[in-house]
């Protein structure tokens, strides 16, 4: 069986030797990263100071407060690690409130604990690397908002200063002409009035051809959109086209950019009707649909139906161990949350494979 990987710095925060002997046992058997540890609240405070610490494992019962009162504590700091809380057996109740006030899962001490602890974690660590990719995308999205911005605004530039910026030209270049300019003074002056134009012309030009949102500072808190360093090339897509329908707004949009950034064409499809159509469509390399669940009865592709004779790969995204999706015929199908590292490395795989 594959060690699963790392999820970063892990702090322990417990009393309890025993558990804390068996966490450690546990967890260099697994293969996973150091692990700090600390015996109460205020010294799980300090151990979170330059640890890098990425997830918390946190007992309820400590000397000094409540899991759930570092359960606040830890999430009202910047960019707060992932918090575990452990809880008694049976204690069903508090996982539920710990959940609901921001804890990313829960571990019970019991017998599965053995084997429950690394999987929680690499599901904590997927699930963080997924918000990541969030974040990446809502950017990518803003991104996307300024250059249509951008767009709207050098149509106007255009439209409101290019016939005005024209019109200046041809009357300095008419006075400039004529014989009865012989003053110096005022021909130096329409010449600079001239490379002004100029000047402008081409700012106008380079806004009409911006492609990506540079800044650069112009006075101490204040920043302009730099128009002179050459926007980076754009890679050439090559994978094909990608088509995606999933339940999840969110999830779309990760899937999306992630597809994008190795080099797909990706398509959202807006219904199962469309996603069929679409399908048969030339150069669809990758078709990506919800796996359903494990439930009994639940369509293992969200009610698509892929062709029997088909020359793009399927992928699902599931809930579960995926079964009925590849029992349906699937060619990957990927357990949420998954990694979006290796995410995107298989889909490469697949969509470039032979066969």
């Amino acid at each position: 069986m594959p060690v699963p990987a790392a999820p970063g710095r892990i702090l322990l925060v417990d009393d309890d030797p025993m558990i804390v002997r068996l966490v450690h046992k546990i967890l260099a058997a697994k293969g996973f990263a150091e692990v700090v540890h600390a015996a109460s609240g205020r010294e799980a405070l300090d151990r979170l100071e330059g640890n890098g610490i990425a997830i918390v494992l946190l007992d309820h019962q400590l000397p000094d407060s409540t899991g759930l009162e570092m359960l606040d504590a830890i999430r009202a700091r910047p960019h707060p690690p992932a918090v575990v809380m452990i809880t008694a057996h049976g204690n069903e109740s508090l996982a539920a409130t710990a959940l609901r006030r921001g804890a990313d899962d829960y571990l019970a001490k019991d017998a599965s604990l053995a084997e429950m602890l690394p999987q929680v974690l690499e599901r904590v660590r997927r699930a963080r690397e997924l918000r990541k990719a969030l974040a990446a995308s809502e950017r990518d999205l803003l991104r996307a908002e300024r250059l249509a911005a951008i767009g709207e605004m050098t149509v106007t530039l255009h439209h409101e200063i290019n016939n005005p910026l024209m019109s200046a030209f041809a009357d300095v270049e008419l006075l400039l002409a004529d014989p009865a300019m012989a003053n110096p003074k005022q021909r130096e002056g329409l010449l600079d009035i001239q490379t002004a134009l100029r000047r402008i012309r081409d700012i106008v030009r380079q806004i009409g051809e911006l492609r990506e949102v540079r800044t650069k500072s112009y006075v101490a808190g204040v920043r302009m959109v730099d128009l002179e360093t050459p926007a980076r090339a754009t890679p050439a897509l090559s994978l094909g086209r990608a088509l995606v329908l999933l339940a999840d707004d969110d999830l779309t949009r990760v899937v999306s950019l992630l597809l994008r950034h190795v080099g797909f064409e990706v398509q959202s499809a807006t219904d199962v009707a469309d996603l069929q159509a679409r399908a048969e469509g030339v150069g669809v390399r990758l078709v990506v649909v919800s796996g359903g669940t494990d439930a009994a009865g639940a369509h293992p592709f969200g009610g698509f139906l892929p062709a029997e004779a088909r020359s793009y790969r399927l992928v699902a995204l599931a809930t579960g161990d995926g079964e009925p999706a590849r029992a349906a015929g699937a060619d990957l199908v990927v357990a949420l949350p998954f990694d979006p590292g290796t995410f995107t490395a298989d889909l490469v795989d697949l969509s470039t494979r032979g066969g």
